[in-house]
């Protein structure tokens, strides 16, 4: 099985990272962690970060961010060359997918956000949460509505929360992975109101779903842990030994 590098989303230490960001990515890089997610840059200009960054080692693997319009776009295009990613991703709540025209129109926001940032050479994707899998419309979910709907946008599945809202990870990994560059990878009892464990920990048929992955295709493995019973740091880089350890990931 390929090995892939391992990013962490920065959202799991936001609560960290208010006190002390920098020292916070200290601690990542220690880790052995190869790159970082961000999702919002705790008062750093992107000039900022990526002197931090370079200093420690860390690449940004993608970014967290707002969906691209017409009016924004300049701005997302200069953060991305100013911290030198590629993958800007977005995402919606569960309101827009309680119903199939709301999910019709998040594919129609997504297709056009991919197609803003295409001239620019970046890639546009979204990340989902069980809201997405949890319901059918004629027979798809809308997670399917917004594969077939939104075509020239990537998928950064939550691997996680794809299972919690009853669909199969590893299936939908193999169904669609020529669009999927990158996986979040989290872990837990598949229970959506728990807090998650540590990658390796919880439930999760890791062997399966990264191994039905098109190794020509994805690029990265990006954990993330919403919320933790045990302190976030530990888990965080528990989840990258164990991604190591066990075969599926590349540390430092």
């Amino acid at each position: 099985m390929k090995k892939y590098p391992v990013s962490v989303q920065l959202y799991s230490v936001r609560e960290q990272a208010k006190g002390d960001f920098t020292g916070v990515l200290k601690k990542i890089a220690a880790m052995g962690y190869v790159g970082v997610e961000p999702a919002g840059l705790h008062g750093l200009t992107p000039k900022e970060l990526r002197r931090t960054l370079d200093d420690l080692g860390l690449k940004v693997s993608s970014i967290h961010g707002q969906l691209p319009t017409p009016e924004n776009v300049n701005e997302i295009v200069d953060q991305a060359g100013a911290l030198g990613y590629t993958m800007h991703i977005s995402g919606f709540g569960p309101d827009q997918f309680a119903s199939e025209a709301g999910a019709l129109k998040a594919a129609e926001q997504f297709q056009r956000a991919a197609g803003l940032l295409k001239p620019h050479g970046l890639r546009y994707g979204f990340h989902n949460h069980w809201w997405e899998f949890d319901k059918k419309f004629d027979g798809r979910t809308p997670y399917e509505l917004l594969m077939a709907n939104a075509p020239d946008a990537f998928s950064e599945l939550d691997t996680y929360w794809c299972a919690v809202g009853g669909d199969d990870p590893a299936r939908i990994v193999k169904a669609y992975g020529k669009r999927l560059p990158v996986l979040h990878i989290k872990d837990g009892s598949l229970n959506r109101n728990d807090n998650m464990t540590a990658v390796g920990d919880g439930k999760m048929n890791w062997a399966a779903v990264i191994g039905s992955a098109d190794e020509a295709t994805l690029e990265w493995l990006v954990v993330e842990l919403d919320r933790c019973a045990t302190d976030m740091l530990e888990a965080i880089g528990k989840s990258a030994r164990y991604l190591a350890t066990a075969g599926f990931g590349i540390t430092r």
